[in-house]
């Protein structure tokens, strides 16, 4: 089949699947846009900037499973892209990015809208490509899906210079990949996995830390069998909350910065760590000559960069953490016996009660924790939870009940501002059934504020509950806690009317100031199958606790703040 580039792209697009596409067009990918013109397989979301067009393709790889795709031009509309793709990258989300470049004779003269694209996105992602000629593009965007679908997952890079997409070439789109340079490693080595298992047997008090790569790995159903065959307690990341139930019997609740206390005990006491997909980073370790001194690691992952790159594992496993487990868990079931960690589990249910989650409610003004729980209790598994980055995000995953792995969407590694709205609309195409919230505060939500516009014209009902202490609130309890009250640059009293703003866009707007006012203009945002934005004014100098501070050990948290 002879196909310009152009139409390759849209047939690649088509034979791996792809259903939505988010892009922005320019100049350098018009001839790419032509073609989505002509064709009728997936449907195209006209975001309002670059930056949201790949977060949406993000929140709609985080919330299926399958690749995001993201399609824009060259110059600014690719380097508005870097935050998004950085972002990907940073938790190993599955993206193909493709980005027109000017046309081959051009590059290197600093062309109008020409930049680097290859160099300038090499250090955040998996893989990137500047196609060269028409024969190599069907092996390119073949090679694109495997890589950012394959192995660890990331984001992958396609550069289209503007006169290949017009060039006319012979259509031979490959069945598989198999490069010689990048060769996953799918199943555990057996023996490690036996002395991983003799270990687990002989351990008093071990403990199942639970990453983001658990979820990449669809491993939740066999990480809870490995929970109720063994009853070893476990603790999930951020990027791990919702593997297993709010309410599971095992689960000790979100470890780290601000994890609970009892899950920031357990990691510091145990005698053996089990890491599932977590990469032991800097928010969950704290001081790293403190961090699980007394425990033996097992450290189980499918890239072997990260393995001992933070902390030496004595059991290191590469390996999909579900085909993994499958090996190990008939093992466990001969010969282990859950007494022996007794002791253990009682010990930790003590710490539990000790300093369970709490918070001083209040009825005016709203306290976060309080619209976080309301807001699980009325909808739920039935939710999609998306996220922007600071105080609200720490109150949602640890007040939010998540039951399910692909719930939760927020930014982690990078901890990106302006994620959650566009995020959250992807989730919602990925899922038109499902309720897409956005949680996010008033700094947060006027960093990509623009997309009301795309949701209203697509019809994608997002609800953006808005938590508005007009303080960058994040920033502001560091400056309260450390910098002895010097608010520098975090005072967000101007604001805009957020209700008449939403209106503008074609939405729904609510100001919420009491609990009755909360629960009513949910359900008005919900049942209006518009857009919709609820300003809910919460406590000011409320803080997210517990807190470790930065470079303290996880023992040492702050329970309460003490002027």
């Amino acid at each position: 089949m002879r196909l310009n580039g152009s139409e390759m792209v849209m047939h690649a697009l088509k034979n791996e699947g792809v259903k939505v596409v988010f892009g922005y067009p320019g100049g350098a990918a018009l001839n790419l846009y032509d073609e989505i013109y002509k064709q009728n397989f997936f449907e195209h979301i006209l975001t309002r900037h670059e930056q949201a067009a790949v977060h949406a393709a993000d929140g709609y790889a985080r919330a299926s499973g399958k690749v995001g795709v993201a399609i824009v031009t060259s110059g600014p509309g690719f380097t508005n892209t870097i935050t998004g793709i950085a972002t990907a990258y940073m938790d190993s989300i599955p993206l193909v990015i493709i980005s027109g470049q000017v046309p081959t004779s051009l590059i290197g003269t600093d062309a109008f809208q020409e930049i680097d694209a290859v160099g300038i996105s090499r250090p955040c992602t998996k893989h990137n490509y500047l196609v060269k000629s028409i024969e190599e593009l069907p092996r390119i965007l073949k090679e694109a899906f495997y890589i950012a679908r394959s192995g660890r997952p990331g984001p992958v890079h396609i550069d289209l210079p503007k006169d290949i997409s017009a060039t006319i070439g012979e259509f031979d789109y490959p069945n598989e990949i198999k490069l010689q340079t990048y060769k996953p490693t799918y199943k555990g080595n057996l023996r490690q996995i036996k002395k991983a298992a003799e270990a687990i047997k002989s351990a008093k008090k071990p403990l199942l830390y639970l990453g983001g790569g658990a979820i990449a790995s669809e491993s939740a159903e066999t990480i809870k069998e490995l929970c109720e065959t063994t009853q070893i307690p476990a603790i999930e990341t951020l990027m791990a909350r919702g593997i297993l139930s709010h309410n599971h019997p095992n689960l000790l609740g979100m470890v780290g910065m601000h994890g609970s206390y009892v899950a920031n005990m357990a990691m510091s006491e145990a005698d053996l760590l089990i890491a599932l997909g977590a990469r032991f980073d800097d928010r969950v370790t704290g001081k790293l000559s403190e961090f699980a001194k007394y425990a033996q690691i097992i450290h189980i992952d499918i890239d072997p960069s990260s393995i001992s790159k933070i902390v030496n594992a004595n059991y290191p496993i590469v390996g999909d953490i579900k085909s993994v487990l499958e090996e190990l868990l008939p093992l466990l079931r001969e010969g282990y016996n859950p007494k022996t960690t007794l002791s253990w589990r009682e010990q930790l249910e003590r710490y539990r009660k000790l300093h369970p989650l709490s918070y001083q409610d209040s009825i005016t003004p709203l306290k976060p924790q309080w619209v976080l729980e309301k807001l699980g209790e009325m909808l739920g598994d039935s939710a999609l939870i998306s996220t922007d980055v600071g105080q609200h995000q720490m109150w949602t995953a640890q007040f939010y009940p998540f039951s399910k792995p692909r719930q939760f969407i927020t930014s982690g590694g990078l901890g990106t501002m302006g994620f959650g709205l566009p995020a959250a609309m992807g989730a919602k195409k990925a899922f038109p059934d499902k309720i897409s919230i956005n949680i996010s505060g008033d700094g947060s939500i006027l960093m990509n504020i623009q997309e009301l516009m795309t949701c209203s014209v697509y019809k994608i009902p997002v609800v953006n509950i808005v938590l508005n202490n007009n303080y960058l609130g994040m920033v502001r309890q560091w400056q309260t806690f450390f910098y002895e009250n010097r608010y520098s640059e975090t005072n967000l009293e101007q604001q805009p009317d957020f209700v008449k703003l939403v209106e503008s866009f074609g939405g729904y707007g609510k100001v919420c100031y009491t609990k009755d006012d909360f629960t009513n203009a949910l359900q008005e945002a919900i049942a209006s199958n518009k857009p919709s934005f609820l300003d809910v004014r919460i406590d000011r100098m409320e803080n997210v606790l517990p807190m470790v501070p930065t470079g303290g050990a996880l023992f040492n948290m702050m329970l309460e703040y003490k002027e």
